[in-house]
Order: C-alpha cells, then structure tokens, then sequence
C-alpha cells in the first residue's frame, strides 16, 4: 500500500523552470529529489534557491547539478526532515551539535529545535516526565517520545526493583607470573600483576570501578555496550574483589592456565606464568 503524498504540489499554470527531479551535489555526495521536497519549507535557505524564476546565480558543478558547498554525509538528515519534517537518527548519532550547525545554515528553526540540547530545571521525577537513563539500552527515538509522555507513574514502573542495580556479569582477568625455586618455596614476590583487565557491559564497569577505571584504549563506548579493552589503575586484585563486593557483585566462577620456563640453564629455578580469569555476578 503506497504511503499518501504530503509533498506541496505546484499550483496550476505556475510556469517551473526546474525540471521535476533534481539533483543536488552536496559537498562531494550526490543527491536525487523531488522538486517539491526542495521547496517543503517555505523560507527555508532551499525554498529560496528553487523557488526562483532564473536558475542564473546558482552555482553548478561540472556535470550540471546544482552545487551547495556544505557537509554531504550530514545533508541526508536534512534531506530527510524536508520530505516529512520529521527527524529520526541512528542511536548514539555523535554529531548532533554539527547537524544542528547544518540546520541553522538551511534555515529550518523546527529542526533547530529538535536538535537542541535539552536541560532538565529539576533532577527529580516531576512534571518534566521521565529522563532516559544513559547507562541503559537505547530505545528507538518514537519509543523515547512515547515514554516521556507517560509522566510519573509510569515512569516509576520502569525503575529496577530493590536498590536499583541492575544485574549483569563482569570479569576480571590478569597475566601474573612467580618463581619456583628447587626447594619448592615460592619467591616471596610470587604473584607479579602487571595489569588487571575488566570485561563486561560499559554501564557495569564504570559503576563498579568509576574513576580507577582506564577507558584510553576505547574511548566513546556506548554504555549498552560490552567492552573487554578496559584495564584498572590499580593492581591489586583485592582492591578489585573489595570493589565488586560492596557493588554486591558475588563470584561464580574461575579459570586458569599457565606455562612453565626455566629462569638460568644451570639452576632449577623455573618462571610460572598463568592468566587467570574470574567471573562476577549480580543478580
């Protein structure tokens, strides 16, 4: 079944010196329209430039399509609004600001709007509806709109029961390494960690671990998101297994290896070196 047509029509007997599919060359990326959808937003910056009775002034590329000398991968957005007026993005779209910037060069105040950053005047569950949590799983943007109209009630309804931890698994890993000598008594140093390594979803790990968690090696990770590139500041397992237990976080299982080298030729001293691994869980 065919969608109806909310593009505006040309009036009749309008002379129209576009032809009716247009193509737009938009920093590089080529575009193919309608001319109707160019023109969808009176006094927008497109309106005026095909709502002219000369096509002289416009700038052309080599092929004859109409140049405009803006962001060709964030055009497709403005595009998009123009056919419906409405804006629907990729989850965790990480150039708002900048499409924001497109919008206000196109000349749509509406989608400015929808783009702008909202503030919240009351951290508190009132009469602003219920805020997304940034550290769950992102519902698409109709479902989010859906929900921030369903006020108070329901969004308490949402909220995890007990304390409100949500549950999940983490593990923790690490490369250590000691010295068994002839007499069979361990180096007093016998467990040499050189970096503790968390797996787990984002979210999880930055509640457990906060700020003693280093996030270089992936940066800009979705908080639904699982990870196995986090590492602690720290190396003391300890410190790690005080941490999950007051986040209740409890063991359930554990795994092992490791590899045996001799440290000199003339002596029976030999290097054990093991991966460990420890899985977490809270219910």
């Amino acid at each position: 079944m065919a969608l109806p047509d909310n593009t505006p029509s040309i009036p009749l007997g309008e002379e129209v010196i576009f032809p009716e599919i247009v193509e737009l060359n938009v920093g590089g990326q080529v575009y193919i329209t309608r001319y109707s959808t160019l023109i969808s937003v009176p006094d927008s910056l497109l309106w005026e430039m095909f709502n002219r009775k000369s096509t002289k002034g416009l700038a052309r590329d080599t092929k004859g399509r109409f140049f405009v000398d803006r962001d060709g991968f964030l055009f497709r957005y403005i595009l998009d609004y123009m056919r419906d007026q409405q804006l629907v993005l990729p989850d965790h779209f990480p150039e708002r600001g900048r499409l924001q910037r497109e919008a206000e060069f196109f000349i749509l105040p509406e989608l400015v709007k929808i783009l702008a950053p909202k503030f919240s005047k009351q951290n508190s569950l009132g009469d602003e509806g219920c805020q997304s949590d940034p550290e769950d799983s992102s519902p698409g943007i109709d479902t989010g709109r859906n929900l921030a109209s369903l006020g108070t009630a329901a969004c308490a309804s949402l909220v995890p029961s007990g304390d409100g931890k949500r549950s999940g698994f983490i593990t923790i890993g690490y490369r250590g390494s000691y010295t068994l000598g002839r007499d069979s008594q361990t180096d007093a140093k016998f467990r040499r960690v050189a970096r503790i390594m968390v797996c787990g979803k984002t979210s999880l790990a930055k509640e457990v671990f906060g700020e003693t968690l280093n996030e270089s090696r992936d940066p800009d990770r979705p908080p639904e998101r699982y990870t196995s590139r986090y590492y602690l500041k720290f190396t003391f397992l300890e410190q790690a297994f005080d941490r999950l237990a007051d986040a209740g976080f409890h063991m359930v299982a554990c795994n092992s290896t490791g590899t045996c080298a001799f440290a000199h030729e003339q002596t029976d001293d030999k290097i054990w070196t093991s991966y460990t691994e420890y899985v977490f869980y809270r219910e």
